[in-house]
């Protein structure tokens, strides 16, 4: 089976702290996988190793089949290879000066020469490209504004707009709703969820926010020390459960019922529920 992610021993360490120790990880296409801890856990080092953005002591990280970075290199093929991973930060990552429209069309960057990139000189087909994925994600009438004049949602979903231009297959977001307001992490997870069901794309997501990831994800990995210490089911993530994994550290998670308003899980899932049960009947 070709993983969309998959880690063999990889190591990171910084000094005599060790970030990330002997880790493995397999996600297969299409799932939605939450990644939780506390601060210090490794979350944000393992999300910069697997996107290839940070590099290893050692291990291999590949992308659908195809190796980005081993034993503490990156390979020849890992600018061609990045292509297919979506990054959403929590900064959004935008040029505030720049229109919102342009910064979509960064997507396209990696399938037009460095010179046509440079001197902003996108074909039409990738203006109309970056203006639908603006239309998908809700913000086309925006498009034209500077990124700087839009609310932290909207510039949380032109950075995924970003990535539908980008027609990445895997979406790795480190802390995305983090500085957003509840109805804007609702919208934005909403989003993302919408992009695994209707097209396929896969998630990696860390957060802090424990109901956004029973609600929106079907499977948890909780790192401590730079290690994985669970790899399961949501629901599993209880209070009592967290406080087992993290004992006093589990106090900065956002645990169940501490976070304000929670998101609309009835409705989320509810239709993966029946769209579990179409696909057993077809």
């Amino acid at each position: 089976m070709s993983y969309a992610l998959s880690i063999d021993g990889i190591t990171k360490s910084y000094g005599s702290v060790m970030a990330v120790s002997e880790l493995d990880l397999r996600i297969a296409p299409g799932e939605r996988v939450a990644l939780i801890g506390a601060s210090g856990s490794g979350k944000s080092t393992l999300i910069r190793l697997a996107s290839g953005l940070l590099i290893s002591d050692c291990g291999e990280v590949k992308v659908f089949g195809e190796a980005i970075q081993r034993n503490g290199a990156l390979t020849k093929d890992a600018r061609r290879i990045r292509r297919q991973i979506g990054l959403i930060f929590q900064k959004f990552n935008l040029v505030n000066r720049l229109s919102v429209m342009t910064n979509v069309l960064v997507g396209s960057l990696g399938r037009i020469s460095p010179l046509r990139g440079t001197l902003g000189l996108y074909a039409r087909e990738d203006r109309e490209a970056a203006y639908a994925a603006l239309a998908q994600v809700g913000i086309e009438k925006h498009a034209f504004k500077r990124a700087e004049a839009l609310s932290g949602g909207q510039q949380q979903r032109a950075a995924i707009a970003r990535a539908l231009v980008q027609r990445a297959k895997i979406v790795i977001a480190d802390e995305p709703i983090a500085s957003l307001d509840p109805k804007s992490a609702k919208r934005v997870m909403d989003l993302l969820s919408e992009l695994n069901r209707t097209q396929g794309i896969t998630l990696l997501v860390s957060l802090h926010q424990v109901d956004y990831a029973r609600a929106y994800f079907d499977r948890v990995i909780a790192m401590r020390a730079g290690e994985i210490v669970f790899d399961g089911a949501a629901e599993k993530l209880t209070p009592s459960f967290l406080t087992e994994l993290y004992g006093a550290s589990a106090e900065e998670l956002i645990l169940p019922g501490q976070s304000g308003p929670e998101p609309d899980t009835h409705s989320f899932v509810m239709r993966t529920q029946t769209e579990a049960q179409i696909a057993r009947v077809n």
